[in-house]
């Protein structure tokens, strides 16, 4: 299925499955919150750390299958592959956006 997402959230994925840390931290802003394996990351510097720190553990990359919107709120179902236990496993990520900005993700079953 070939999914259309709003560039932010494209830009995203992309970066993400190139494991390029810049590229995933341009579309967030300045004060952005990622939820994710039950901790909270506050601001572009939390947020740095901890892709560059989830990145080098499971080396993941996302396959997008299915994506729904209501406003500014946009919940992504992919496939993840990487190292670690059950690789591949659906995930869910639900992202709001901040205009043309992604204001928060949180990432879970």
């Amino acid at each position: 299925m070939t999914v259309t997402l709003p560039a932010p959230l494209a830009d995203y994925f992309v970066a993400n499955n190139r494991h390029d840390i810049d590229a995933m931290l341009a579309p967030f802003t300045l004060d952005a919150i990622v939820k994710d394996e039950g901790e909270t990351h506050r601001g572009t510097e939390a947020i740095r750390r901890w892709m560059q720190s989830t990145t080098d553990k499971y080396h993941a990359k996302v396959e997008v299958k299915e994506a729904s919107v209501t406003a500014n709120a946009w919940r992504i179902a992919g496939i993840v592959s990487g190292d670690f236990p059950g690789s591949p496993i659906t995930l869910h990520y639900n992202f709001t956006l901040g205009g043309d900005r992604i204001a928060k993700l949180e990432i879970g079953l």
